[in-house]
C-alpha cells in the first residue's frame, strides 16, 4: 500500500501500528509501550517515525519536569 499522504516519506519511516508484530517492533524501538505508542499517533496524527519521535521525548521531558 502506498502513502498517498506523505508521498516523500520512505515506507521504512512509517511506523506501522495494525500489526501487533510490527507495533512491537516500533514500541521497543521507541523505548515505550505499545498503549502509549498508539496514543502518540492519535495525538499527532502522523504514523512517521521522526515526528513520533520527536513527540514523545518531548512529551517524556515534559513528564519528568512535572511535580
Amino acid at each position: 500500500m502506498e502513502n498517498q499522504n506523505h508521498p516523500s516519506i520512505p515506507q521504512s519511516e512509517l511506523v506501522e501500528i495494525a500489526d501487533e508484530q510490527e507495533r512491537n517492533y516500533w514500541a521497543a524501538k521507541l523505548g515505550v509501550s505499545c498503549e502509549t505508542l498508539k496514543s502518540a499517533v492519535r495525538a499527532i496524527h502522523s504514523m512517521e517515525f521522526s515526528r513520533l519521535k520527536e513527540y514523545l521525548s518531548i512529551k517524556k521531558v515534559t513528564s519528568s519536569s512535572s511535580f
